[in-house]
């Protein structure tokens, strides 16, 4: 039987960015709402948000180690929408 899907970016993924999140990031061409661009950036992402870089300072919660291990754990899902 083959392994099932754990997590998907609609359900799972998404909801950990917030509104403040999407404008901030949209300022540089990045919509952290649009699927296509959180898998083409999920390198990225996860870098920013696992070493607590992202969210800046004053703009939101720094990302839990839980939130981390599940934005990486979709990665290793390959990315379902």
């Amino acid at each position: 039987m083959a392994d099932e899907i754990t997590t998907s970016f609609a359900r799972d993924i998404r909801p950990m960015f917030t509104d403040i999140d999407v404008e901030h990031m949209k300022r540089l061409s990045i919509d952290l709402s649009s699927y296509d661009d959180v898998q083409s950036y999920a390198h990225a992402i996860y870098r920013t948000v696992s070493s607590g870089t992202m969210p800046p300072p004053g703009t939101g919660e720094p990302w839990t180690p839980e939130m981390c291990a599940r934005f990486k754990q979709w990665q290793r899902d390959n990315c379902p929408p």
